[in-house]
């Protein structure tokens, strides 16, 4: 039977993100934290506090983070119905995440730098008034994270042009797969906003570090427990900061997920009669909404309907194409070259 090539027009790709309730108490966030940051800084200066100095500065650094969050929020709506973006606009979340995890790393490290010259050469703090703005400081950040946790929740929207075509080995894609979400078996972040919270709570350890540190000088008369605190701080600040780095950069670069989720497909599909997995690949294009390239070898007489069915539960695939090479020989189970790279792709 002939069949005729066609060329498809490029899809449209849509990713209609619902980051009202983000946006929104980020922006409440943000003010809260310039406010303290204001007031922390000036005393910090005046009252010669070490820590108190830092978890102003430190603020600083997440004002600034604060507003890459909600920059990388409006561009993501704003651009949700650009077709020139392939897979739509879902990891300017990541992207914005890792930005502010690269700023709160650098934070750390000038934190500690900091820190360690007063610890050689320390100065006058003037206790009380220190720990009073720290105390001040503190509440704010506990304020900050309630309303940034209460913002955590994922909705969003997903508008695909469908289009079925098939080439001589017969190419598909799924792109009316279910949008419930009941096979998520992983949670799901908005790496953006996650990175907002993290700041939020990096710097609620500072202040919790700083009123320790203030309250160890004035009653114990150690005073290089201010610094040595800053110090403390800054070491966490710096793993909490590779952590979202590690988490980021692997939606970035198109990391494989977990291995689970492929064999979970790979079982799906060879529940279908004289059917191999060839090749698979998956990648993350927005938080939890994932794109899918498989091919199979199959006996001639299963089509690409019984596959899209078999992945039809994956309702996290949104994005799929199946390569199909028909098996005429019925000799032939289709077991040779079975291979999966969905774990580790090797160029």
């Amino acid at each position: 039977m002939n069949q005729k090539n066609v060329v498809p027009s490029c899809p449209k790709h849509r990713y209609q993100p619902d980051h009202t309730q983000g946006e929104k108490r980020t922006w409440y966030v943000l003010w809260l934290t310039a406010v303290t940051m204001v007031i922390e800084i000036i005393a910090g200066t005046v009252y010669g506090s070490m820590a108190l100095l830092a978890d102003g500065w430190h603020m600083a650094t997440h004002v600034a983070a604060f507003a890459i969050t909600l920059f990388a929020y409006r561009y993501a709506t704003r651009h949700a119905q650009n077709a020139t973006f392939t897979f739509g606009t879902g990891k300017v979340s990541s992207l914005g995440g890792f930005a502010s995890a690269v700023a709160l790393a650098v934070v750390a490290l000038f934190m500690a730098m900091e820190s360690v010259e007063r610890l050689i050469s320390p100065s006058e703090i003037r206790f009380n008034e220190a720990i009073v703005v720290a105390i001040i400081g503190l509440s704010v950040n506990l304020l900050s994270a309630w309303l940034l946790m209460g913002a955590g929740g994922h909705h969003h929207g997903h508008d695909h042009h469908g289009h079925n075509h098939h080439h001589t080995e017969h190419h598909a894609h799924n792109e009316h797969a279910p949008h419930g979400h009941a096979s998520h078996k992983e949670h799901h972040h908005d790496h953006n906003l996650r990175a907002a919270y993290m700041h939020v709570l990096a710097d609620a350890l500072t202040s919790i570090t700083a009123i320790l540190a203030l309250l160890a000088g004035k009653w114990m008369g150690w005073y290089w427990m201010d610094p040595l605190m800053g110090i403390v701080g800054a070491v966490v600040i710096s793993r909490w900061a590779l952590g979202l780095l590690k988490q980021t950069s692997e939606v970035l670069l198109d990391h494989a997920p977990k291995k689970a989720r492929c064999e979970a497909i790979v079982e799906a599909l060879h529940a279908v009669e004289q059917t191999r997995v060839t090749d698979l690949h998956l990648w993350q294009t927005a938080p939890n909404q994932y794109a899918a390239v498989i091919s199979l070898r199959s006996h001639a007489a299963n089509s690409i309907e019984d596959f899209r069915a078999r992945l039809k539960p994956f309702t996290e695939i949104k994005h799929l194409t199946i390569e199909l090479d028909a098996i005429v020989d019925p000799g032939d189970h289709g077991g040779e070259n079975n291979h999966s790279h969905c774990a580790s792709h090797n160029h």
